[in-house]
């Protein structure tokens, strides 16, 4: 699958059973932070649309540099 249909993925009409669950995948913390990033891909083969136990997630991904934790200190500071 190209990076264009894994990023396309409906939500809607996927089958999970098709997904990866995140909650299964083992991510060895003595690698470096590239290789972690490498083997989580490896791992969950589409990383814009997985599973979370029952739950079909859709991910996006930022292409500012800005981290999730950033986003989320961000995000607290609003309300």
């Amino acid at each position: 699958m190209s990076i264009d249909e894994m990023k396309n993925i409906d939500v809607r009409t996927v089958d999970p059973e098709t997904l990866v669950d995140v909650t299964q995948i083992q991510i060895d913390e003595s690698l470096s932070k590239e290789e972690r990033v490498e083997d989580f891909i490896r791992q969950v083969r589409n990383p814009y649309c997985f599973k979370v136990g029952n739950m079909v997630v859709k991910n996006v991904y930022s292409e500012d540099g800005v981290t999730l934790a950033e986003r989320f200190k961000q995000f607290a500071r609003t309300l």
